[in-house]
């Protein structure tokens, strides 16, 4: 089980912001959406890129290397190349803190 990872102070992290913070080696890309946080994993399916280098169209983060779009709120891909979705992460504010974490792991049967 992951424990809360702090991305920023929510003053320092405005409408509009995107961070990347790893959370036990998995990079996670937070986005500020009108004053809503959203987190959603910093891999694009389609050939392993970075997806905060891209742009945000309206809740849509379009990947920088070849233009596949992913809901920031969902994490559903809207557009090819890619057609795997990508994971979603829950986000908390704590103590004026942001924080996420990766819950994948969390009461899974092994």
């Amino acid at each position: 089980m992951s424990g809360w990872v702090d991305v920023a102070a929510i003053s320092d992290f405005p409408p509009g912001s995107v961070r990347s913070v790893d959370v036990d080696g998995t990079q996670v890309a937070v986005f500020n959406l009108d004053g809503t946080c959203y987190a959603i994993e910093d891999i694009c399916p389609h050939d392993g890129g970075i997806l905060t280098g891209g742009t945000v169209e309206d809740d849509a983060v379009v990947c920088p290397r070849h233009g596949a779009r992913f809901c920031i709120r969902t994490g559903r891909v809207l557009a090819p190349p890619a057609y795997e979705d990508v994971a979603v992460f829950p986000v908390r504010i704590e103590a004026g803190i942001v924080q996420v974490r990766d819950t994948r792991w969390d009461e899974r049967d092994f």
